[in-house]
Formats: C-alpha cells, sequence, structure tokens
C-alpha cells in the first residue's frame, strides 16, 4: 500500500462493487499464493487455525467463523470475518478482511472479501494441481459453478498449461453460462465439454475438482478416480465422507483447519489424518504424491495467509483508480 494513504489512523473502506472489474491476471495470483504458503512453511508469516462457530438455530443452516495471520512477504496483518445463512446461495454470505501495515503499525484498509475468496481458491487448487497431479495429467473436471469454482479451469489452465480436456458439471444457468464466459475472457480458443454422469466423468479425468454446495449428483468418492487421478475438495458438501480414507496419498493446505472445517471427513477414532501439506509440498520438503499411481485425495480449506497478499494487491489497484473512501476512527 502506497504510504501515502497511511499518514494518518485511518482505514480505507472498499466496497464490494469497487472491486468487481478490478483484474490481476490469474498467473500473478497464483504467484501471489505460492509465494505465501512458502513463507509460511520457511517461518517467516504466521496463520493460526481458524475459529469455527455454528449457530444454535438449525433450520436457519448458518455458520461463521473468523481468521487471523501475517503475511510475512509484505509484512500485513489480517483479520478476516464471514457470516454465512443457508448453503445453496450466496445470496446471505458476507465476508470481510481489515489489513494493518506491521511496518507503520497503522491500519490500511476494511474491504469486502468475496473477490478475493474467488480468486485465491482456484489459485490455491490449481498449486495443488501444479504440485500433485500425476506427471502428463491431460484431462480436469470441475463440479460446480458457484463464486468458489467460477474461475477453476482458467487457473488450472495457467498453472497446467498442457490440459486437453475441461469438462464441466453444474446445475445453475447463470453459474454454467459465467464459467464458460471466464474461460472464454482468457483462454478465448478453449471449450468446455459438459457432463451430466458425475461418476462417469471422475473416471475419465486426470484431476477432478469438487465445489459443489448441497450437491445435485451423487457424492464424489476418492475410489472413482483413474490410477493417479488427483480429487480436490474445497470445503465441499459433494463429497463423500469417506473420500479421505480411500486416498492413496491425503494431503490438506492445513491440517489444524481440516479438524474445523471437514470434521466429517475423520476416521473412527474422530481424527482426519493426513500425509503433508501444502505448504511444505511447495517448500520442497514433502512429495505431492508417492507414485505416479496414488490416488490423491486434497481438502482445500482457506488460509488467510494467502486472503492477505491478494486482498493487498486488489486494494492497491482500487486505491489508485480512485476507489473507496477514508474514514479515520480513530480520532
Amino acid at each position: 500500500m502506497s504510504s501515502a494513504y497511511l499518514h494518518t489512523p485511518a482505514v480505507h473502506v472498499i466496497a464490494r462493487s469497487e472491486l468487481s472489474d478490478i483484474d490481476i491476471p490469474p498467473a500473478e495470483v497464483i504467484a501471489l499464493v505460492e509465494d505465501a504458503y512458502r513463507s509460511f512453511a520457511e517461518g517467516a508469516s504466521r496463520c493460526p487455525t481458524k475459529i469455527m462457530m455454528p449457530l444454535p438455530e438449525p433450520e436457519r443452516d448458518a455458520v461463521s467463523y473468523t481468521m487471523l495471520g501475517y503475511d510475512g512477504a509484505i509484512e500485513q496483518v489480517g483479520f478476516k470475518t464471514s457470516y454465512r445463512q443457508g448453503s445453496e446461495s450466496a445470496e446471505k454470505y458476507y465476508t470481510t478482511i481489515s489489513l494493518y501495515d506491521d511496518t507503520t503499525g497503522l491500519p490500511s484498509v476494511f474491504m469486502d472479501c468475496h473477490r478475493v475468496g474467488a480468486s485465491r481458491t482456484p489459485a490455491t487448487t490449481a498449486i495443488i494441481a501444479k504440485h500433485c497431479a500425476r506427471e502428463g495429467a491431460r484431462s480436469a473436471l470441475m463440479i460446480g459453478t458457484g463464486a468458489q469454482g467460477l474461475n477453476t479451469l482458467p487457473y488450472l489452465l495457467t498453472a497446467l498449461p498442457q490440459l486437453e480436456t475441461l469438462r464441466l458439471f453444474g446445475t445453475h444457468p447463470d453459474g454454467i453460462a459465467a464459467s464458460h464466459e471466464t474461460l472464454a475472457r482468457y483462454f478465448p480458443d478453449r471449450r468446455i465439454e459438459m457432463v451430466d454422469d458425475v461418476p462417469d466423468a471422475v473416471g475419465r479425468s486426470d484431476i477432478v475438482v469438487v465445489a459443489s454446495g448441497r450437491a445435485a449428483h451423487p457424492k464424489v468418492r476418492t475410489s472413482w478416480l483413474p490410477p493417479g487421478g488427483l480429487l480436490v475438495s474445497v470445503a465441499s458438501k459433494g463429497l463423500e465422507a469417506g473420500a479421505l480414507h480411500e486416498a492413496d496419498y491425503a494431503i490438506a493446505t492445513s491440517e489444524g483447519q481440516l479438524g474445523v472445517t471437514g470434521k466429517r471427513l475423520a476416521g473412527p477414532d474422530g481424527i482426519a489424518r493426513i500425509d503433508a501439506e501444502l505448504p511444505d509440498i511447495v517448500a520442497g520438503r514433502k512429495p505431492g504424491r508417492r507414485s505416479a499411481e496414488d490416488r490423491v485425495f486434497a481438502f482445500s480449506s482457506g488460509m488467510i495467509i494467502t486472503d492477505i497478499p491478494v486482498a493487498h494487491a486488489l486494494a492497491t489497484r482500487a486505491i489508485s483508480a480512485g476507489r473507496g473512501r477514508r474514514i479515520e476512527l480513530w480520532t
């Protein structure tokens, strides 16, 4: 963030609409997120496990959570909060992030975090595929057309340009149309193959990403993958609870957060065990798979260390474009 905005303890507030047309190329977002994982693995960043609180009225299907972290690469502290009521629509999902500059000790921005998540989540998926897909992977299947999956195929293609076949399963016409439009914006010469038989499509795909809510498809199992396949769950309800245990090799972005947001994947002893965490894989300390034949399961749960650099990049561009407004809360 430019020092011009940090002379006084004020916060720059940026709305969702002011971020909607701020463009950051997928390759740049992937680089920011991968650097964040590497910095964390090297001990320069901090990322305590998120706090998640289900709300007591079951008919509201509501949950809230918060994350706190520090990105050592850009020396920013971040606080993220989210509240969601109902899981079938994004209509009642509200998420924000606040950034503080650790070099000056001053606040920098308070902003909507929807766009941040829609960028760093597919970047994480692409990084998982880059490090964990089998060598020579040629096909990818995206299950879901919500905000978490909209950018997945172009991000995967950016990280793995050798992919030849891109498949999509979705049930919402607007989301399907947006998925096609998003891919065409970045890769105008590529097309998406629509599928309606999920088990069959999983069995024919080297990389499968599940980001569906209350799924209108059979819950996906790791055992459906072809030998050498990779299954990435973006905290999806469209995944069979035994998917982790069916894998030959299992990873998570964070084992601690798997224990919070992925409790249903736990074994009979109540513990969800993995073989490696993504930051260690990115840093070269753990392998992305043991063999070319392994069916690999990856649980992707958002870590604020990846939100911080993406939010910082979006905010910097938005402020440079004259977006948002400064509010002096502490005067």
